[in-house]
């Protein structure tokens, strides 16, 4: 007894402090979905707003389209395959204002008005591979077996540039006893190919207002980006991404300026503005994305490596955050009423947690893991958290009118390294003096600066412009003979080993008929091969020439040995080079 009272007065404390009434906690609800795929929207007009759920189900014939209405299940819509995303848009601005709802499932937008079905739109077909229809056409003709018609396929999914269609892969797929069957009952059909919508987001057409007519954005499994219009459901804009988008958000009006914000299977989020064809911005995350909000102009995404970071809308990086456990889905908390908004993220340790930019200023605990979250008007309630768990369950939170989050607490700002003061020795007099003799001739001091600085450039200016009439550098700049020279002596004397390394910098042409002709004191050096022929030079290839230079001076003095490469009818060298000789010090010891 004493056990019991104790948890029920914990208990009871708990929910006094909490900022969150229990509204309603279901765990038989049966309600299998992802954020995607919940909304909140007024269907009928009358300012009472409906929970719709895009339920997956238990088994490939249980999917299904729910509404609840309060605690109630007011209605459900069977659906013929999973649905990807479910959004709620005002197509028309015909009276009564009430939205349509769009549950996007396969390559099908199911368009519901009333709570009934009204319209279905299909994504376009996508181009058939030629190769491909050209077999299938032979098969139809019965011009090839089905073993032939395998292993045409096959050479078909390995060589061509455009994917095959589902039917050809189902047949692959096949084992062979199947595949007569499956190309007699198939092989009469068209062809085609077909893609699935992976996501999708609603944007406003001409107008910020609530009830203003949107336009549907949908994201597909061939990379691409589709902005549909609200009443002819034609194709207004297309954008392609370089992956497969799994997350969306979209600001402001597709007549005036918009922002489009794709996070893709590719680890990276692409960011696309009104009239581009290919995104502006690229985030490279630092793991696979596995949620994504825009909180006012900034954007947050939890990623798998257990992370949360933000950016600013044109991709530079503010902050990066460690989550407890693994985040499992992430939405947007936006309380009208105060002007705050924050980040809803569910972990997998049963714990939703709000940040306010990297500050955390609430953690909400729950009875199993949460799937599914949504904040926003539920019934007549303006700030109600509607979140489904792993098991099926359904929790409703509604925030406590005297609710503040502060996050005063929580350590933001500069990190505490930076309010240690530095022990900074005290000034000197001849520090102060210094910057006194600065102060007063700081015009002087600059001038004089600019003096010097001139004078170096124009000393190098001077210095390469010599450099390049006399052939002195190690490279040869001409046109018809690009060439760059390095030489390497080796030795401690009498006898030098002297390498040249010769090499063409062409990328195409070979160097041909050069020669190579040495300039030096014949009292101090003797050369067998003071002049001799370089072979031709492959781009690309670098060619050591050697030879031995013996000194004859018992002095211990050293001199330049000059380098000449020549071509053969021409007095001009195309390249030149000193080479500083090391002091023999075996004359020397001797």
């Amino acid at each position: 007894m004493a056990t019991a009272a104790s948890s029920s007065s914990t208990s009871e404390s708990t929910q006094v402090n909490s900022k969150w009434l229990d509204a309603h906690y279901d765990p038989m609800a049966n309600l299998y979905t992802f954020s995607s795929c919940v909304n909140l929207a007024d269907l009928h007009g009358d300012g009472e707003y409906k929970l719709v759920v895009g339920d997956l189900g238990t088994s490939w014939h249980d999917m299904k389209l729910k509404v609840y209405r309060g605690t109630d299940l007011l209605s459900e819509n069977a659906l013929p395959d999973l649905p990807a995303s479910v959004s709620a848009f005002l197509m028309e601005m015909h009276e009564p204002r009430t939205p349509a709802l769009a549950v996007a499932s396969g390559p099908f937008v199911y368009v519901y008005k009333n709570l009934r079905p009204y319209f279905k739109f299909t994504l376009p077909p996508l181009e058939v591979n030629p190769l491909e229809k050209d077999v299938w056409d032979q098969a139809k003709e019965d011009k090839i077996d089905t073993p032939t018609l395998k292993e045409m396929l096959e050479m078909v999914r390995e060589k061509a540039d455009i994917p095959l269609s589902v039917r050809s892969l189902r047949f692959l797929a096949l084992d062979p006893p199947e595949m007569d069957s499956f190309m007699n009952q198939y092989k009469m059909q068209p062809i085609k190919r077909q893609t699935v919508i992976t996501c999708m987001s609603t944007l406003k057409k001409n107008m910020a207002d609530e009830d203003a007519i949107s336009c549907l954005v949908i994201g597909t499994e061939n990379n691409e980006i589709l902005v549909l219009d609200p009443e002819a459901f034609t194709v207004l804009a297309r954008m392609m991404l370089p992956s497969v988008p799994a997350f969306m958000d979209v600001m402001g009006q597709f007549d005036v300026e918009y922002r489009l914000t794709a996070a893709c299977r590719n680890g990276c989020i692409y960011i696309f503005r009104r009239d581009s064809k290919k995104p502006k911005y690229s985030i490279e995350l630092s793991s696979q994305p596995v949620g994504l909000v825009r909180v006012q102009k900034n954007i947050v995404a939890a990623c798998s490596d257990q992370t949360l970071q933000g950016y600013t809308q044109k991709g530079k990086k503010l902050w990066t955050i460690s989550l407890p456990a693994t985040p499992m889905t992430v939405s947007l908390m936006d309380q009208k009423s105060r002007g705050f908004q924050a980040v809803l993220v569910a972990l997998a340790n049963m714990e939703v947690h709000l940040y306010q930019d990297k500050s955390l200023v609430n953690v909400i605990r729950t009875q199993d893991v949460v799937t599914s979250i949504c904040f926003g008007r539920y019934g007549r309630e303006d700030n109600t958290l509607v979140m489904t768990t792993k098991g099926g369950g359904l929790i409703i939170k509604i925030l406590k009118r005297t609710a503040v989050f502060d996050g005063s607490d929580a350590s933001i700002g500069a990190p505490i390294a930076q309010s240690i003061k530095l022990s900074v020795p005290k000034k000197t007099k001849l520090y102060v003096d210094q910057t006194l003799r600065e102060r007063e001739c700081s015009v002087a001091m600059y001038q004089v600066f600019q003096m010097e600085l001139n004078r170096i450039h124009l000393l190098a200016a001077r210095t390469y412009a010599q450099a390049l009439e006399s052939s002195l550098t190690p490279i040869a700049e001409t046109p018809q003979e690009p060439l760059k020279m390095n030489a390497v002596v080796q030795g401690i004397g009498p006898t030098f080993k002297l390498t040249l390394h010769l090499q063409t910098t062409s990328a195409t042409r070979p160097a041909i008929n050069l020669l190579i002709n040495f300039l030096y004191d014949e009292r101090l050096y003797y050369m067998a091969r003071p002049f001799f022929k370089a072979p031709m030079l492959i781009p690309g290839l670098n060619y050591p020439l050697e030879t031995f230079v013996e000194c004859r001076s018992d002095k211990g003095i050293s001199d330049i040995i000059k380098v000449f490469v020549l071509r053969e009818g021409e007095s001009a060298p195309l390249l030149m080079a000193h080479i500083n000789m090391p002091i023999s010090e075996g004359l020397a010891a001797a």
